[in-house]
């Protein structure tokens, strides 16, 4: 067994604090979340992890904004596609790829990290005392992201061939937050060939590592009818109440129906005026679901617990004079319109796996995921299908336990530490005591067939900026 265990343990210096405090204190939201072209400095927050990466030796392979193009496909949401009219939305969210070895080091000899520097919307100003990093993005993800740097800067000085024969890439992306999935940030690199044999995405886990990601699709439940006065609410069709019933029913019914699948009934809209009654609303929902087959079966699901609501509304609703209207039009003035669907997933690794279990597990004293605990969904599902590849969600801290998404988000110093150390420990024992050479070559395509192979080291390798 290699002694990857061995290598001067890894820990964020005074110039990575440094990092992550100007790093926190860049507001990094992107539209999606804010509104706002404007308030979203990514092209900084870049050209600052860019810089600190260089120091010890990475060098940027490109740092851009997508093309439109990306975004001609079904499995963009809706908002996005919506969002992207206004050529401002992708210009102001670049992605960075950088690389530690030389440019034409093979997949099977190279690792890819993930991780978004995006974050969801309110921030406010970055605190450290010593022990705690405070601030919008502190665990999700732009700690890890110093983390990650500090690791791979670790391992280089712990074994020669990190950075030689071995390579690393590095992906730090946008479009990983306010429901973009991914699909002008990760996806792109992806089906451009930026991969290694072992791919690590940056979210937290509690450091245990998980091989599967949920997709998640979004449902709109829409009421278009008439408004009325509040003195004469039987004149029109009251869709707070018809919305409100549906919720009820869709959420006391749909779980039981769509095994495999996270239903999550969210927010509903109609008005804030007592004096009125509001005939137009929506109701959000949103699946998770576990694989392509999950996720049509939930489709298929909710339709039909939609149309028992309905039903069950006109029935409760009918005898009611100022619900007759409505109870009568349920179905005429009620739609079903979907913001998000057919994203794929991970599902865990396919093929011969067991070199990566052995090194993460024996090697590296990593811990998997029960397998008995729900995934989540983040960018790795880019990599369901992609061959050759082993990939693998890793992080410090919880999604719910360092308040990610919520106010007083934060990160822990000794947590940020820990990471940094497990990045360093997996590269050494990438390089020290993996087989690659006993692997098979990759697939002519080296992608599925519904992406487009590129070469990354061919296809225009210049640094982008801006």
């Amino acid at each position: 067994m290699a002694d990857a265990s061995r290598p001067p343990r890894a820990r964020l210096t005074a110039e990575d604090h440094a990092l992550l405090l100007r790093l926190l204190g860049i507001p990094t939201a992107g539209p999606l979340e804010t509104g706002d072209t404007g308030a979203a400095r990514l092209w900084e927050a870049g050209r600052a992890y860019a810089a600190a990466a260089r120091r010890f030796g990475m060098s940027v392979v490109r740092h851009s904004a997508p093309p439109g193009t990306v975004l001609l496909r079904d499995d963009v949401p809706l908002p996005v596609r919506e969002a992207a009219a206004d050529p401002a939305f992708l210009v102001c969210q670049p992605s960075l790829v950088l690389r530690l070895g030389p440019p034409r080091v093979p997949r099977a000899a190279t690792v890819m990290f993930n991780v978004h520097l995006d974050t969801v919307a309110g921030w406010w100003p970055p605190s450290f005392d010593g022990a705690r990093f405070g601030g919008r993005g502190a665990i999700d993800a732009k700690g890890p992201a110093v983390a990650l740097l500090a690791g791979i800067r670790a391992a280089r000085a712990a074994e020669p061939a990190v950075g030689g024969r071995i390579g690393v890439l590095v992906q730090a992306v946008a479009g990983e937050e306010g429901g973009a999935m991914g699909t002008f940030g990760t996806r792109p690199l992806v089906e451009q060939g930026f991969v290694g044999r072992l791919n690590v995405f940056c979210e937290p886990t509690g450091h245990r590592y998980l091989t599967r990601s949920t997709a998640g699709m979004t449902a709109c439940v829409r009421v278009r009818g008439e408004d009325a006065v509040d003195d004469r609410p039987e004149a029109g069709h009251n869709a707070t109440v018809l919305l409100g019933f549906l919720a009820h029913h869709l959420a006391t019914v749909l779980p039981a129906r769509t095994p495999g699948t996270r239903v999550c009934v969210a927010g509903l809209h109609t008005g804030e005026r007592h004096n009125k009654v509001y005939g137009n609303g929506q109701l959000l929902l949103n699946l998770a679901y576990a694989d392509r087959e999950h996720g049509r079966a939930a489709e298929a699901a909710l339709r039909q617990t939609l149309r028992e609501g309905l039903a069950a509304f006109r029935t409760t609703a009918r005898g009611r004079p100022h619900l007759a209207r409505t109870a009568d039009d349920a179905d005429a003035i009620t739609s079903l319109r979907w913001l998000k669907r057919g994203l794929p997933t991970l599902t865990g690794p396919t093929g011969d796996a067991g070199w990566a279990e052995r090194l993460l597990t024996e090697e590296c004293g990593l811990s998997p995921w029960p397998a008995d605990e729900p995934a989540f969904t983040c960018d790795a599902l880019w990599m369901g299908g992609v061959p050759d590849t082993y990939t693998a969600v890793l992080g410090p801290g919880g999604l719910d336990t360092n308040r990610a998404h919520a106010a007083g988000e934060y990160a822990d110093l000794t947590e940020l530490d820990r990471y940094a150390d497990e990045v360093a420990r997996i590269l050494v024992a990438f390089a020290r005591g993996t087989r690659y050479e006993e692997q098979p070559p990759p697939t002519a395509a080296g992608v599925p067939r519904n992406r487009t192979p590129v070469d990354p080291t061919t296809n225009d390798p210049r640094p982008h900026t801006r």
